[in-house]
């Protein structure tokens, strides 16, 4: 019997099926790296553009849709629904907190990988704007689901002191050369990816911040990340409704090996 039905971008039926972490469309043939998860939510004011990229056309069996009334409910509805592999696609940077709990509940230790021009690492006291969206990683961090030394943050060049603070109290690696340490005795991780971490030249975000990464490098970078570690899944967050976002992110989702 079949582990999971979900729609086939390319032929549109809902016949995809689970092979392990693989995925293969039994009505056209097509094989898959991952299952595609949609959150459109955003968790914070004014972040509908951010919510409606989650609709993005991204060429992955969509496997389910997240929709709760609370963050508490989607982080559990999330880890509850993951597929083997999940490609999560949000709105927010919320959204990889429940991927995060529910590949950490399979395993013993997954290390973070958290691409963001922000660091995401405030509380409700130390946020300037009180939006959930800037705390994500600290609440995993928080939580227990992820230990800070198996934590990277690549790409972050605007932090809230408070942030700044946190980070160096608590060992959390910084940008491509902080990969290694946080890898280090992991044999696998998530890696989230907020568009913002590119030049905005590169993607249509919700937050821009000048000084990015090139998407060339974004790429090479990820294919390293996925010829040193397990990949056990990966989320795209904090872009916006623009079909010219959808190549840029199949690339780099193809750089993962998903």
């Amino acid at each position: 019997m079949s582990r999971l039905r979900a729609k086939c971008p390319d032929c549109k039926t809902y016949t995809a099926v689970a092979l392990g972490p693989e995925y293969e469309c039994h009505s056209c043939g097509r094989e898959f790296g991952a299952g595609l998860v949609r959150v459109p939510q955003a968790w914070g004011d004014g972040g509908e553009a951010m919510a409606e990229a989650a609709w993005l056309e991204l060429p992955y069996p969509e496997t389910a849709v997240i929709e709760a009334e609370t963050l508490e409910e989607q982080n559990l509805a999330l880890a509850a629904d993951l597929p083997e592999r999940p490609l999560v696609l949000g709105g927010c940077c919320c959204a990889h907190i429940g991927a995060v709990e529910g590949l950490a509940a399979r395993q013993d230790r997954v290390a973070v990988i958290w691409f963001d021009a922000h660091g995401d690492l405030n509380t409700v006291e130390s946020s300037p704007s009180g939006n959930p969206w800037g705390m994500p990683l600290r609440r995993l961090i928080d939580s227990g689901a992820v230990e800070a030394d198996d934590v990277v943050l690549i790409g972050a060049r605007n932090l809230d002191p408070p942030e700044e603070e946190f980070i160096g109290s608590h060992g959390i690696h910084l940008g491509e050369e902080g990969i290694g340490g946080a890898l280090e005795g992991v044999s696998c991780s998530y890696v989230a990816f907020d568009a913002d971490v590119l030049e905005p030249s590169e993607l249509a975000v919700f937050m821009p911040e000048p000084g990015g990464l090139s998407l060339t490098d974004g790429e090479r970078i990820l294919a390293g990340i996925a010829a040193g570690t397990d990949v056990l899944g990966a989320g795209f967050t904090g872009a916006t409704f623009e079909p010219g976002n959808v190549p840029p992110l199949a690339r780099l989702a193809s750089a993962l090996g998903l």
